[in-house]
């Protein structure tokens, strides 16, 4: 018995695990201006796909979304979307002129830097 319980907490043990403790915004003044979307990720640990977008977070719940495409066939791509603030998470559009939305928390924010869990992808966003 004693050696299925040893091998049980060192089975555990060497499960790793991630504990993201969601930060809750209190309004939208925490997340307002220009932030720089430079990279999305399908998990933390996983590889970066970079990016070249731009949201601006505005009071009256608007972000807007500015996007370039680094290999110049569409040049630049602009769509205001709704935002608001629910339960301490983002809950944005996510197609325009839809009244369909899907929720982003924020995983991590220090300083100008902050992730943000969406529904499939992980975006890693800069304050400019």
């Amino acid at each position: 018995m004693k050696k299925i319980t040893k091998i049980l907490i060192l089975a555990a043990l060497a499960v790793p695990f991630t504990a993201s403790a969601e930060i809750q915004l209190k309004d939208n003044s925490e997340i307002l201006g220009k932030w720089e979307v430079y990279a999305e990720a399908a998990a933390l640990d996983k590889t970066k796909s970079p990016l070249n977008t731009e949201w601006t977070f505005q009071k009256d719940g608007t972000l807007n979304t500015k996007s370039t495409d680094t290999r110049g066939r569409t040049g630049t791509f602009e769509i205001p979307l709704k935002y608001s603030i629910v339960d301490g998470a983002i809950k944005k559009q996510s197609t325009p002129g839809r009244e369909k939305y899907e929720t982003c928390k924020v995983v991590e924010k220090q300083g100008s830097e902050m992730i943000l869990k969406c529904k499939y992808l992980y975006y890693f966003l800069r304050k400019k």
